[in-house]
């Protein structure tokens, strides 16, 4: 038996995704932003509201950064998500997380998000509020990485946002193999 339900754009898993920027002063800032995907090889798609500060400082800047959060950050990468940077100055600090300056563009890189995306601003449309940037390089921490250099999920344990409870969750363990196991039905 079916249930229909209230049109919403149900797609899961929501990555939590923290957005970094530095303002015109050098300062760095960060919100939450669940609404995000892959869009090319190198380029990501995050939807972001045109009044957050973060949003003037990639205009401005022309570049941004997007941390996936994990299950170590869930508090810090909340906070950042409730708290504007237009009212408080210093979110970062607050939220406990320290910051180094990308070696590839002008954001800051968090460095208690194990992996960051380092991206140069493509496009920024106004009316749909999507911002499209190429990833320039990928920082890494390498506690997450496995054996042969490669992300561990089952270390990383990225979470993400479920947009019906508001609820934070972590991704589960692995169940099949891309591009290998639907060969069983050739």
């Amino acid at each position: 038996m079916r249930k229909n339900l209230k049109p919403k754009a149900y797609i899961y898993p929501l990555p939590v995704l923290i957005v970094g920027t530095y303002d015109q002063n050098g300062t760095p800032n960060a919100m939450n932003a669940a609404w995000g995907t892959v869009c090319d090889t190198a380029q990501v798609m995050v939807c972001l509201s045109a009044t957050h500060k973060t949003v003037k400082n990639l205009l401005e800047t022309k570049a941004f950064t997007v941390g996936i959060a994990d299950s170590k950050n869930v508090v810090p990468a909340d906070y950042v998500g409730i708290v504007s940077a237009n009212d408080v100055h210093d979110k970062i600090e607050k939220a406990g997380w320290t910051t180094i300056k990308s070696q590839f563009v002008n954001a800051p890189i968090i460095q208690e998000l194990p992996l960051v995306l380092e991206c140069k601003l493509v496009s920024y449309d106004c009316e749909s509020e999507i911002c499209i940037g190429e990833v320039v390089n990928v920082s890494v921490d390498d506690s997450i990485l496995d054996n042969k250099g490669k992300v561990d999920l089952t270390k990383f344990k990225p979470i993400c946002y479920d947009c019906d409870t508001h609820g934070y969750y972590t991704l589960g363990e692995k169940v099949g193999q891309a591009f290998s196991d639907g060969l069983k039905l050739r």
